[in-house]
């Protein structure tokens, strides 16, 4: 899956990088006022100039879905995305942005993955998230689902999931199943905690990482991920060519 792209300077080395060699951010909470993310249209281009200035040209933003709390659709969320690439086009920002969306893998979801055409990352690609407290009993059953409709499924951010700290032979039994994995790179920064740190680290180590993203809400993730370009992990994940290059 890894093919090394560049090498960096010696461990010690604290100078930050930027995202340049990864382009396209396809994780991210960029349209204004539809869940937990940016709060207003002038909120959502600040954050886009900053993130432009950290390396990303393109960007793939990802609104949650989740049946009991963001009860997003498609049309909403494809509406407000017009409304954010208006507000880019007015900014003269050279990036490009398009939406997918966040699917929160409950009940409403499996009445979406079989009724509606769901809203990708690039073709087929399917982001979706679970719960923080355990995992779902029905998920293996659901992923499946997901890879017979055709989907490529994502896992968002496993490294955050409490039960599933250092638990890496799960993360290579989901990734033999034909899962891919989502680092949140702000866990590098130890942004989520040491515990999530520690085992982002160690999914770089072992290989065990296939997508980026910056999962960014507010101004204050951009000054986490600010921090994080002077991590040694990040330097190491930078030298893998990811599935983000080819978004």
């Amino acid at each position: 899956m890894f093919k090394k792209l560049f090498g960096w300077g010696s461990d010690d080395d604290k100078t930050a990088v930027d995202f340049s060699g990864v382009i396209t951010d396809m994780h991210s909470h960029l349209i204004p006022g539809i869940d937990d993310g940016s709060k207003s249209l002038e909120e959502s281009i600040e954050l886009i100039k900053e993130l432009c200035e950290l390396g990303f040209k393109n960007f793939i933003t990802t609104p949650h879905i989740m049946s009991d709390f963001y009860k997003n659709t498609p049309e909403i969320i494809l509406s407000g995305l017009e409304k954010v690439r208006e507000a880019v086009k007015e900014a003269c920002l050279p990036v490009t942005i398009n939406a997918a969306a966040e699917y929160y893998l409950d009940d409403g979801f499996v009445q979406k993955l079989e009724n509606e055409k769901l809203l990708c990352i690039k073709d087929n690609y399917l982001l979706f998230e679970i719960s923080y407290v355990n995992m779902p009993e029905n998920m293996m059953d659901v992923i499946f689902r997901m890879q017979v409709q055709g989907y490529k499924p994502i896992m968002a951010h496993p490294e955050r999931y409490p039960f599933w700290f250092s638990n890496f032979d799960f993360y290579k039994s989901l990734r033999d199943q034909g899962v891919l994995l989502q680092l949140n790179v702000n866990s590098l920064s130890g942004y989520y905690g040491p515990e999530a740190k520690k085992t982002a680290e160690k999914m770089i180590d072992l290989e065990l990482v296939d997508m980026i993203g910056t999962d960014t809400h507010a101004m204050k993730h951009i000054k986490a991920l600010q921090k994080c370009t002077k991590e040694k992990y990040f330097k190491k994940l930078l030298e893998f060519n990811l599935l983000n290059k080819h978004l």
